[in-house]
């Protein structure tokens, strides 16, 4: 049981590291073309977070999107120095909806297993 919670402690860091990296990374240009990389991380990394929370306990499997989510609010509307990181952009608008729909696709995927683990 204690391993289950060193894991599950883990695994919400990495969706707080998730959500500062993706939020660091979201504004990014390369060229004149937008590519919010931000955005691809977080809609890639969030659900499998999800997964292996729901493998250590089913209770808790929302523990690294609600870690997520609180690091995209703090970091973005108070940022490093007072600098407000989630701008008035498609591509923040995208992180934030691609983020969370990602993460509850995943949460979803969880609740909808049986008991037992078996599908």
């Amino acid at each position: 049981m204690a391993e289950g919670l060193v894991v599950l402690a883990l695994l919400v860091v990495d969706g707080v590291l998730t959500g500062a990296v993706g939020l660091a990374f979201t504004p990014l240009y390369l060229g004149a073309v937008p590519a919010p990389l931000g955005v691809l991380l977080s809609v890639l990394v969030l659900p499998w977070l999800v997964l292996r929370a729901g493998e250590v306990d089913r209770r808790f499997a929302g523990a690294p999107i609600f870690a997520w989510f609180i690091t995209i609010a703090v970091l973005g509307l108070f940022g490093p120095g007072g600098d407000a990181l989630l701008t008035t952009t498609w591509q923040s608008l995208l992180l934030v909806v691609g983020g969370v729909g990602a993460g509850l696709w995943a949460l979803r995927r969880v609740r909808d297993q049986p008991p037992d683990g078996t599908r």
